[in-house]
């Protein structure tokens, strides 16, 4: 039995090629990789041995060779294959050891050039891994340093890899060589004729890994699977750990993922209610329990069967508040002993935790897509995500009246909020906590006075409250509508033609209006 092994990334190499010449295992390598294992003291031949040609053009050519790929691609079974091999003196690779060249690495890297990027595009590994797959039958191929002990553990146990490993290991090699290819396209597609590189490659390559079937879609006669991306941010919904419950749903994912898109973006203890993807309840407190009670107060209705997410680690005085309603998902950074005993009899309950965003200085860092993606038919819309954070300093009051500082403290949570919530969006807050929540309605009007008439289902009054609206109001209508529901403050982008008529009307109605200058669409 043969082994060639050819390796960028040497963890776990040395060792694995002494289990390998443990087993009486005879082993092929290129270049460094040689020298490393010979260094060890292995007996290694080298394919330039092998093939009987030097290396040459600084590495470029290496095992682009029959001996090596015919070593590979040779049909066991087939006594012709066997017959070639034998009349031009190639032997049978039987397992082979790539990893590729580091290009991934190397284009995250600030300031990488055309040249180090050209340079660290891999010819002959994923040629020899094409060939090595496509003929799993006869060869195994190993991609990927964690790969190692299970392979060996079948080598020790049975002299062989079983067929149900080779195949599994080729599908893995071919998804290695299909996104390292994708990066390569995505890379050297951005560049601009002058050099610059555009934010959209001109060719979009997804990748994404499968996590699992799902029982249906959106709706039961619809098929669905979960996926998470290659390179998954730290801290988003795909990295959560399910503690207990029925298995995720296809609305279960997307309403969790909405809940905990919003409750992140907070710094202070805070609770986010979720149903259909709409925020109903949100509010920060100074602790869970607290931060709960709050939001669920803003629509309790529309709380029944939703979904709850915490951005501290919920405690049993929380958790036996939560358990009074029904909730279709729970989570939370952590979970006390405590608060996971509160839901063991309720066994239905999905809870997830998920570790919170590092919080570095990137949106990556952050927890948050860099792209948003929406499938169109035949197409995609791409656009960079909304991840515009709004700060103190860059409202602008444009009425005569001026909010006080805790005004200015709710507007910032409305605003925060507004942005989670489907167009037209309007929603009004007092103290931390939404009020009254309107959403995803064709007239912003009409989000107006559904907001309004959540909040008096719930017996809240709006008098003093402040009011987000998402995009900016196109007549004074849609301003003395929160007015008259009680609002004392507003918060909108600005930028209509019709502003001074509304900024007019604020004044004449006595209160403060602030412009943000961004607006914050949600489809």
């Amino acid at each position: 039995m043969q082994a060639l092994i050819s390796v960028s990334d040497k963890t776990g190499i040395v060792e694995f090629a002494q289990a390998l010449h443990a087993l009486g295992i005879r082993l092929l390598s290129t270049g460094g990789t040689a020298k490393l294992l010979a260094d060890k003291g292995l007996p290694v031949t080298e394919v330039a041995e092998l093939t009987g040609f030097p290396e040459m053009l600084d590495g470029r050519v290496k095992t682009l060779h029959p001996k090596v790929h015919g070593g590979l691609l040779a049909r066991r079974d087939l006594p012709q294959h066997m017959a070639a091999l034998k009349a031009h003196g190639i032997d049978t690779i039987d397992l082979l050891v790539v990893n590729l060249y580091p290009f991934e690495a190397t284009v995250a890297k600030p300031g990488c050039t055309l040249e180090d990027a050209i340079e660290n595009i891999d010819i002959g590994g994923p040629a020899m891994v094409r060939s090595a797959a496509k003929n799993w039958k006869d060869v195994g191929v190993l991609t990927d340093a964690s790969q190692y002990e299970g392979a060996l553990a079948e080598l020790r146990a049975g002299g062989k890899l079983t067929d149900k490993t080779k195949f599994a290991l080729s599908v893995a090699a071919f998804n290695r060589i299909s996104n390292y290819d994708a990066a390569i396209s995505d890379f050297l597609s951005r560049i601009q004729e002058d050099g610059s590189h555009s934010l959209f490659s001109a060719q979009a390559n997804g990748r994404f890994v499968k996590l699992q079937d799902l029982r249906y879609g959106e709706n039961p006669h619809q098929q669905a699977a979960f996926y998470r991306d290659l390179y998954p941010a730290p801290g988003s919904l795909v990295t959560a750990k399910q503690l207990q419950g029925k298995e995720l749903s296809y609305n279960n994912i997307a309403d969790a993922d909405a809940a905990w898109e919003c409750v992140k973006s907070f710094t202070d203890c805070a609770c986010v209610i979720v149903k259909h993807a709409n925020p109903c309840g949100v509010a920060i407190g100074g602790d869970t329990l607290q931060a709960y009670s709050k939001a669920f107060q803003t629509d309790p209705t529309s709380a029944f069967g939703g979904i709850i997410a915490f951005n501290r680690a919920m405690d049993a005085a929380a958790a036996q508040a939560v358990s009074k309603q029904f909730v279709e998902v729970l989570m939370a950074p952590g979970f006390t002993a405590e608060a996971l005993e509160v839901f063991k009899s309720k066994v239905n309950v999905r809870i997830l935790e998920i570790a919170m965003p590092p919080g570095g200085k990137t949106d990556w860092d952050n927890g948050r897509n860099l792209m948003d993606v929406k499938r169109i038919g035949s197409g995609l819309l791409m656009q960079t995500a909304d991840n515009h954070e709004l700060a103190l300093a860059d409202l602008k009051v444009v009425t005569k009246k001026q909010p006080t500082p805790a005004q200015l403290q709710d507007l910032l949570f409305a605003w925060k909020v507004a942005k989670y919530v489907k167009s037209n969006a309007i929603v009004f807050c007092k103290d931390g906590m939404t009020m009254g929540v309107g959403a995803g309605q064709m007239s912003r009007l009409d989000s107006a006075r559904i907001a309004s008439i959540k909040a008096q289902h719930a017996g809240l009054s709006l008098e003093g409250t402040v009011v987000a609206s998402d995009a900016f109001f196109p007549f004074r209508d849609g301003l003395d509508v929160v007015v008259d529901a009680g609002a004392s403050c507003v918060i909108q982008p600005g930028g209509s033609m019709r502003d001074p008529e509304v900024i007019a009307a604020a004044d004449e109605r006595g209160v403060a209006m602030v412009f943000s200058g961004v607006r914050h669409f949600r489809h």
